[in-house]
């Protein structure tokens, strides 16, 4: 069997881990008691969450890339420095033009949340739907997401971003509606039910928190999940060996690069977190979709059963 016909067994709807729900629970019980979920405490946590927990998702791109890609020892080495540059220059733009790195951040992760709705059939149906998962707390808290973007940034241009996802949400929103429709009466019932429960959250928790929950506990599960099946019968103790140690190598990176440039960068801990999703989003798109292309044509060689 290949390695698309292995994931295609997960269903068009896609894998929902147990904690997602745990930590919806949490979050709505601490929501509806009044808990301060937007607290600098609070937020730091969860910055840390969707750090510590998302990171990991990307971190076998590499392993996948040799393996798709069948590529020999120097073509490899290319290919990782090509992986590595593209990172360098995205970390670069957040000092020479940050706004320019916000835009292009808010598209590269409409598409990449877009990837989840496998039940979509058309391309800009798919970006829509990724596009509200950024568009739902701008709705529910749009002066948080815009303090955020111009820390991100900088300058107003972060307020200009957050009301231009304003602007999109309800239509961003509507072809999720559809989606979560389309998920469930094609059986992925409780992806469908996730995806409601996360854009809610979206909307109804400070935007930290309703990021994390989605990111971690429901996006990122989903393609660790591809991401196990497709490298096939690997050991525990090098899938957790070379999550943790990609994962705290990119960390380390920023944070040797942030340290370096500390007057071009945003003083609050989130706004850089965000940059350092951004950093590794754009490459972890541009390579896992080359990825997604060599696996879909090796299932239609002679020699895939």
């Amino acid at each position: 069997m290949t390695a698309v016909n292995r994931r295609a067994s997960q269903g068009r709807g896609g894998v929902v881990h147990v904690s997602f729900w745990f930590a919806a629970v949490y979050l709505g019980v601490a929501q509806a008691a009044g808990l301060s979920l937007a607290g600098p405490g609070a937020t730091l946590i969860a910055t840390i969450v969707f750090i510590g927990g998302g990171m990991p998702h990307g971190a076998y791109d590499i392993a996948l890339l040799a393996r798709a890609g069948r590529l020999g020892r120097h073509a490899l080495g290319l290919a990782v420095g090509g992986y590595v540059g593209i990172a360098i220059a995205m970390a670069v733009l957040w000092v020479v033009c940050p706004l320019v790195a916000l835009v292009l951040f808010v598209t590269i992760a409409s598409v990449h949340f877009g990837e989840d709705w496998t039940m979509l059939d058309e391309p800009l149906l798919k970006v829509a739907a990724g596009t509200a998962i950024i568009a739902a707390p701008a709705i529910g808290h749009p002066a948080e997401v815009a303090r955020l973007f111009v820390a991100m940034v900088g300058g107003p241009g972060g307020e200009t971003v957050a009301r231009s996802l304003i602007a999109v949400a309800p239509v961003a929103l509507l072809v999720t509606i559809v989606g979560i429709g389309d998920a469930w009466r094609s059986g992925a019932r409780e992806w469908a039910a996730a995806t409601a429960v996360a854009i809610i959250g979206l909307i109804i928790v400070p935007p930290v928190a309703g990021f994390a929950l989605f990111f971690v506990f429901l996006h990122s599960p989903r393609h660790l999940a591809d991401a196990r099946i497709t490298l096939g019968a690997v050991s525990q103790r090098w899938w957790l060996a070379t999550g943790a140690a990609l994962s705290v190598a990119a960390i380390g990176g920023w944070v040797v690069f942030a340290t370096s440039l500390a007057r071009f960068l945003p003083t609050d801990l989130t706004a850089q977190a965000f940059q350092l999703l951004a950093t590794v989003a754009v490459p972890h798109l541009a390579f896992s979709q080359w990825i997604e292309r060599r696996l879909a044509r090796d299932a239609f060689q002679p020699h895939a059963i």
